[in-house]
């Protein structure tokens, strides 16, 4: 379930007169996941670029975690939670899980606490998941070859003829 889940809504920021504004338009892609962890996790090329990048360095098993978390805190019903909360330990948090992350042993949840699930169960977990994030795999993410070559592309788009002239049709369209 957690390979089909989080879908991003950015909501469209106008300049007062219904037009987009150009700074929500310049500050996207490479340029919007590099301002923050967070500004990439709400991109979902961005969690696909992060992902792929995390797959090279033994490691998607964390953005795995913090995006089934996230998608957790949105179920509703408790036996839905429950199911989930199970799926969730035996995926990232049991000694046998397939991909289990590396948090802190103490933090680690029992079994006897998926009886009663709640929304916020695994926060702490996943606190220190985004943390080992932040500070370790967002800052090699940021000068991999993954996120380099992407921005490069991205730039070539912008300065092709086609995207120069669309942006002059689109002034054009705006200023009239």
């Amino acid at each position: 379930w957690f390979f089909h889940f989080i879908l991003f809504f950015s909501p469209e920021i106008n300049d007062g007169e219904g037009h987009p504004s150009s700074s929500h338009q310049t500050l996207k892609g490479t340029s919007k996941w590099a301002t923050s962890l967070e500004s990439l996790l709400e991109d979902p090329e961005g969690v696909k670029r992060f992902r792929e990048f995390l797959k090279k360095e033994f490691s998607e098993e964390n953005v795995l975690f913090w995006l089934a978390c996230e998608e957790f805190k949105k179920t509703q019903g408790k036996k839905q939670m429950q199911e989930k909360a199970k799926e969730i330990y035996m995926t990232f948090l049991s000694s046998k899980a397939s991909s289990q992350v590396n948090v802190e042993g103490q933090s680690r949840l029992s079994e006897t606490i998926l009886e009663t699930p709640h929304p916020l169960m695994f926060q702490k977990l996943q606190d220190q998941i985004f943390n080992l994030m932040k500070y370790d795999s967002y800052s090699r993410f940021l000068k991999s070859d993954i996120f380099l070559n992407h921005k490069k592309s991205e730039e070539q788009e912008e300065n092709s003829p086609e995207a120069q002239t669309a942006a002059k049709r689109a002034s054009r369209i705006y200023n009239t």
